[in-house]
């Protein structure tokens, strides 16, 4: 094979290999065409998808907003409700438990709201124990404000000093709509009524008159323990035990002789001179007696300024015309005025006490039989 020959056949095979080689790369550059033209495609269905999941996504989170502003902001009434529902609050509960009352009698739309509501009024644990005037459909908010302790509903009973036991039973049975005997029965519980130890279990004189404020449901011995609480707090407050002991007597006497002054007294001014009219008889020599009307008309049960001839003939041994010495309790319940008054007795050596203006209970003191049967006539000249 000649020279040229080998060159036209190897031309020939270049020739060929470089036609090859651009058939080669232009079917790559053809490739690369059909793929910028499918991933023009490729890239618009990837975008379709993420804007249709963005939507859903969207749609999700706003309706989940929905159902989760649902369920932190609980359903609750607007404005301050009608009608009247009375709740009470017992002793121990706590705000969820009251909440859960509150919504089932209507009060509130829901018990989260009230809890959030008191919460947020610093007021979870305010609450006091007692009943309430509420509405129905009432707002949260103006829930927490009508369970303030300032509104609890109660009973206002004021009793007058110098009341029998058996007259502050019919007051308390009067204005509180209980039953009076239901009062009789509880004044006879001594144990459940505390009272101290120099009562000698007996309630007379121990019932201290002032005003209460009680509970609807306070029942009668809770009322009548009450009372007897507040004898107590003005005991220590007025030193009873350390004075009684300093004047030589139990604090029972002192409450007997305070007892006495209360009844007998017209005006509180007059009740340390009557005091000391007491002491100096308990104390004379030779021994005198009482002679108090105010005690013959207790042990007869009846009432009056001056007991008659026959009266003053009762075997009761709270006829202090026929004994010696104090009656066997007292016969009031006193005051604190009264009290203090047979603690601190007035100087003087006055014997005897006369009213001589029934009218204007003005008291006159007398030192000799004969001063007192002076101030007689003057009682008997202005109609007594």
């Amino acid at each position: 094979m000649s020279e040229l020959d080998m060159d036209f056949l190897l031309g020939a095979e270049d020739d060929e290999g470089r036609d090859r080689r651009r058939t080669r790369g232009s079917g790559r550059r053809g490739s690369r065409r059909r793929r910028r033209r499918r991933n023009r495609g490729g890239f618009i269905a990837p975008l379709l998808a993420f804007i249709i999941l963005a939507g859903i996504i969207g749609g999700g989170g706003y309706f989940g907003y929905q159902w989760l502003s649902g369920a932190l902001v609980p359903d609750d009434f607007t404005g301050q409700g009608k009608g009247e529902v009375i709740v009470e609050i017992k002793q121990g509960q706590s705000a969820s438990d009251v909440a859960q009352e509150l919504e089932r009698q209507g009060v509130v739309a829901s018990a989260r709201a009230f809890t959030n509501a008191i919460s947020n009024a610093g007021k979870s644990d305010s609450l006091q124990p007692g009943q309430y005037a509420m509405r129905k459909g009432m707002s949260a908010a103006n829930a927490v404000l009508l369970l303030d302790s300032g509104n609890r509903m109660l009973v206002r009973v004021t009793i007058e000093e110098g009341l029998r036991l058996s007259d502050t039973l019919t007051q308390l049975a009067k204005k509180t709509g209980k039953q009076e005997k239901e009062f009789a029965a509880a004044a006879k519980k001594a144990g459940a009524l505390d009272l101290p130890s120099y009562a000698r279990g007996k309630l007379e004189g121990y019932a201290f008159p002032a005003t209460y404020d009680f509970q609807p449901k306070t029942t009668p011995s809770e009322m009548l323990g009450a009372m007897v609480e507040r004898f107590s707090q003005t005991a220590d407050k007025v030193g009873l035990a350390e004075g009684a002991k300093s004047l030589g007597h139990t604090p029972h006497e002192i409450v007997t002789i305070a007892s006495i002054i209360q009844a007998e007294a017209g005006r509180h001014e007059d009740m340390p001179k009557i005091s000391r009219v007491i002491y100096n008889r308990l104390n004379h020599n030779p021994p005198m007696r009482l002679k108090m009307d105010s005690t013959v008309m207790y042990g007869l049960n009846t009432y009056g300024t001056a007991a008659t001839h026959a009266q003053l003939e009762s075997k009761s041994k709270y006829n202090t015309y026929m004994y010696d010495g104090l009656p066997p309790g007292p016969i009031a319940n006193p005051g604190d005025d009264a009290i203090e008054a047979a603690l601190k007795p007035a100087k003087g050596d006055w014997l005897w006490f006369v009213a001589t203006d029934p009218k204007s209970n003005v008291t006159k003191f007398a030192s000799t039989d004969a001063e007192f049967q002076a101030l007689l006539d003057e009682y008997r000249r202005n109609g007594g």
